[in-house]
């Protein structure tokens, strides 16, 4: 979900801070300063009106202020660009680890501010000093069902013999080398510090069948068109491409790398404390419920798992019985490790 620094340096526009000045009420010497609006920025599509729906309403109703959904995609080198040019539009984005590793090393982003925002509303290990869990998502294997008999194993995925046909990845190193690592043998508990090496290696013995993916939508066609017999891809394309009219596509979590989609404030955002406000707003589990039921976003809070109707557990990957047979991602390697280890993989697809 985060993207590489590019040479993007266009500037969006300064956002005007709608109700950023005092206004008086009709009451004789009332006056009250307004909240400011705060602008939220994520990847559009769909995330648009799911985001709308469950959290722009509530939002309003407990702070009194406005928050506005940007959905141009907040791209690393445009947060970068806003920042040193101090002229920043957002004051939330949606992120994730790799964006927090090469965001917060170069002092792009504010602290989260944990008197605000409620850690005990977070997954601890996705609370982080810039970032903080907005919701959860997976990397998952799914499978064409006209091609694989039965449930694979992540070892079938490097089993051509067994399972012939392409197979797909992400273009991008971030769960694509845990994957590998656990289709070899190394337990879900135990892939931090990560070999890359040992990686690389697995990868290399089905080299000449790997197609990649960029974008979600590449990864639904490359599946949906039988491009390939199984991919690595978003658990949340996978639900979409399984829910679709006679669908051939089935996938499950096992083996699968739990992440946290990231909320980042970027350093100097025009409302200020305010985007803390908003995180604390979307903290709420029965809202975030309502994200996983349109996108099947995890709730970020604990406490929602109550909530979540049995129909929409098997599609959210934070629930314990789907945490359970998954690695959780390891932000602290990604903060050091990141930078090297994806220059690595992408020399290792181009070769």
């Amino acid at each position: 979900m985060t993207q590489e620094f590019g040479d993007d340096l266009r500037l969006l526009g300064r956002r005007g801070l709608l109700g950023g000045v005092a206004a008086a009420s009709f009451a004789p010497s009332l006056v009250r300063a307004a909240v400011p609006e705060v602008v939220m920025c994520n990847w559009g599509g769909d995330a648009m009106k799911a985001f709308n729906d469950a959290f722009v309403g509530p939002y309003a109703t407990s702070t009194g202020g406005k928050l506005v959904l940007d959905g141009s995609g907040p791209t690393n080198g445009k947060i970068r660009a806003m920042v040193e040019a101090k002229n920043v539009s957002w004051d939330l984005c949606d992120s994730g680890v790799t964006g927090l590793a090469e965001l917060a090393t170069r002092n792009l982003l504010a602290p989260i501010d944990y008197t605000v925002v409620d850690k005990s509303k977070v997954e601890p290990a996705f609370a982080y000093e810039y970032g903080v869990c907005n919701y959860m998502f997976s990397s998952v294997m799914a499978w064409d069902t006209t091609r694989v008999k039965g449930t694979p194993t992540m070892a079938d995925f490097f089993d051509l013999k067994k399972i012939p046909g392409k197979r797909m990845i992400r273009k991008d190193s971030q769960a694509m080398i845990e994957m590998a690592l656990v289709a070899d043998g190394v337990p879900i508990d135990k892939l931090y510090p990560m070999d890359v090496d040992r990686a690389i290696a697995k990868f290399q013995t089905i080299k000449d069948s790997i197609l990649t993916w960029d974008t979600g939508a590449q990864s639904q066609s490359l599946l949906r068109d039988g491009e390939v017999s199984m991919g690595w891809l978003w658990h949340t394309r996978a639900t979409l491409l399984k829910r679709e009219p006679n669908s051939k596509i089935d996938w499950n979590f096992t083996g699968g790398v739990l992440q946290p989609g990231l909320w980042v404030v970027p350093k100097g955002n025009p409302a200020g404390k305010q985007a803390m406000m908003a995180i604390a707003s979307m903290q709420d589990p029965a809202n975030q419920v309502k994200l996983l039921s349109a996108l099947g976003n995890g709730p970020a809070n604990p406490k929602a798992a109550p909530l979540v109707p049995e129909d929409l557990r098997s599609i959210d990957p934070g629930y314990p019985s789907n945490a359970a047979v998954q690695s959780l991602i390891n932000a602290d390697w990604y903060h050091d490790n990141h930078g090297k280890t994806f220059k690595r993989f992408l020399d290792f697809l181009s070769a």
